[in-house]
């Protein structure tokens, strides 16, 4: 039995893995897909000050406090940044990393060096998030007429600090972490240079999926399959 730990991505909580989760359950793991502070059905605690080293402190706190070795750490999106500063912080609970479609900044750079947005976010001193027009046009666009309008309903805007301020890591990139890196075809956000810049500085593996940036939602069968896979 393998332990997952699923790491969302902005305007999102553990629900968007809901998929996955019961897929990777069946086959016998354990797997926890916790909601980051501020998001999701935590949303009403949103306030300055969460960062994405806010958010790498609360999942390094989760491993130690569930006494969790071995993890197969999972981020999609943003949530690549997260799961890079909370392996940081945990490096001995870390068995594997995974990045779906995610961003995994270097230190001092920002998300808006890396991700170029179609329309400017609605930004306030404490979230971000497409406008609501914005987001009905285009956020989830490429899943199902039922599965859009079902994650539609739960999208919430992300802490503005988590995804505009600098990232800031300590050694992450000097280290060596088990990788694996899953691109998909259809999204243009992360670009695939970035994607790949991220597999070939840990040296990961590299897969892709014929789907757009959701594919928890869109092809949970095969992204359980590359999380379940043997490795090199």
């Amino acid at each position: 039995m393998a332990t997952y730990v699923l790491v969302h991505g902005a305007y999102q909580g553990g629900w968007i893995w809901k998929p996955v989760a019961e897929q990777l359950r069946a086959a016998g793991h354990r797997v926890l897909a916790p909601t980051l502070d501020g998001c999701g059905e935590r949303h009403d605690q949103v306030r300055p000050g969460i960062t994405v080293a806010t958010h790498g402190q609360e999942i390094a706190k989760l491993l130690f406090y569930e006494d969790l070795d071995r993890v197969m750490l999972v981020g999609t999106s943003s949530g690549g940044m997260v799961i890079c500063k909370a392996a940081e912080l945990a490096r001995d609970r870390i068995g594997r990393l995974f990045f779906i479609d995610a961003l995994a900044l270097m230190s001092g750079e920002r998300v808006g060096d890396i991700v170029k947005r179609a329309a400017p976010n609605d930004t306030n001193s404490i979230t971000t998030g497409p406008t609501k027009a914005d987001a009905e046009k285009r956020l989830f666009a490429d899943l199902d007429p039922e599965t859009r309008a079902w994650a539609l309903a739960r999208y919430t805007p992300h802490p503005v600090a988590a995804l505009e301020a600098p990232v800031e890591l300590a050694s992450f990139w000097s280290q060596n972490w088990p990788t694996t890196v899953v691109r998909c075809r259809r999204a243009v956000n992360p670009p695939e240079a970035h994607q790949r810049r991220t597999a070939e500085r840990l040296k990961g593996d590299w897969h892709e999926l014929d789907t757009g940036h959701y594919p928890m939602l869109s092809q949970p069968e095969q992204l359980t399959r590359l999380l379940l896979a043997p490795v090199s």
